[in-house]
Formats: C-alpha cells, sequence, structure tokens
C-alpha cells in the first residue's frame, strides 16, 4: 500500500481545525446530538435501554451476539 501524502495529510488537519474554530458551541453539541442519534438508530429499543442503564455503549467484545 503507497504511503499517504504529507502534504495532503497536512491540509486535512488545517480544515479540522479551522471549522473546529469557526462554530459555536451550540453547533458543536447539535452535531453531536445528531450523531449520536444516527447511531441509535442502528440498534433496538431493547439494547439501547439496556446500554442506558449500564452507563453507555459497551466495546465490541462485551455486547452479546446472537
Amino acid at each position: 500500500m503507497d504511503a499517504k501524502n504529507p502534504y495532503a495529510v497536512g491540509l486535512g488537519k488545517l480544515g479540522g481545525l479551522a471549522r473546529a474554530q469557526g462554530t459555536t458551541r451550540e453547533q458543536r453539541q447539535a452535531w453531536a446530538r445528531l450523531g449520536g442519534l444516527a447511531r441509535a438508530k442502528k440498534h433496538s429499543k431493547a439494547e439501547l435501554e439496556k446500554w442506558a442503564k449500564l452507563g453507555g455503549r459497551p466495546k465490541t467484545a462485551d455486547r452479546d451476539e446472537p
């Protein structure tokens, strides 16, 4: 596999920093909330309730898979 272009990596890091600096706390909270909702749609209501009681989603190795 070819190594990543270091110039492209540097530009990507700058883009993330610029986006973070140009947003308000409320915008970042809204994006985090939307991301959490999108991830929650992948799981059943029973799983989500079980994890809420445990204090969060378990690691993949800890989950009981069928």
